[in-house]
């Protein structure tokens, strides 16, 4: 799956028009909101109607009594834009690759219950479709809202507790839902 993105993104550059004109780098506020995930992404064009964003995030914390939700992820997406470039109404194709090492956390509304009590540490990969919004706010500035939904194949060792490094056992999961939520802000590079 690793060679699968490299490849399909050197194909994307190489093939790819990247224009200085239509750059952003960019932050996904809601990675920083859940947790203080470190995270920045870019994106650029490819032609009139389409960009392609590289964007990832990492957290190597642990909290107050061994809660964690260590991860790093990476996601490119091309997008395709029904007007202008970096305004307005786009759909996208995103792919994913991560490793994360999570537990001791409460997710609200019952949802992944196991999270309290159980550590789980394993490797992610997937991708999916997506829709989202862009704003201007000024020449420089942007901001985006989009929503992702796909499939994530999950690999996984379970263990006993947070605390402890007792090893259950080891599986995978077949994963259907959201694969990706932005709130981003974005700073726009030599755009007139």
């Amino acid at each position: 799956m690793k060679k699968i993105i490299l490849l399909g993104c050197l194909y994307l550059l190489l093939c790819g028009k990247v224009d200085a004109q239509s750059t952003g780098i960019k932050t996904n506020l809601a990675h920083w909101a859940v947790g203080g995930t470190l995270n920045a992404g870019v994106e650029f064009s490819l032609n009139e109607r389409y960009t392609l964003e590289i964007g990832g995030g990492i957290n190597p914390f642990m909290f107050q009594d061994n809660k964690k939700v260590k991860h790093w992820i990476i996601q490119p997406e091309l997008r395709y834009w029904k007007e202008d470039l970096f305004d307005g109404h786009f759909w996208g194709f995103h792919l994913l690759a991560g490793e994360y090492n999570v537990g001791g956390i409460d997710i609200p509304l019952g949802r992944l219950k196991v999270l309290k009590e159980h550590r789980y540490e394993g490797y992610a990969y997937g991708g999916g479709f997506s829709y989202g919004y862009q704003w201007k706010l000024s020449t420089m500035w942007n901001f985006e809202l989009s929503l992702g939904a796909g499939y994530a194949y999950l690999t996984f060792d379970e263990f006993k507790c947070v605390k402890c490094g007792e090893k259950l056992h080891s599986d995978d999961n077949h994963y259907l839902g959201v694969t990706k939520a932005a709130i981003s802000l974005i700073y726009m590079i030599g755009k007139d």
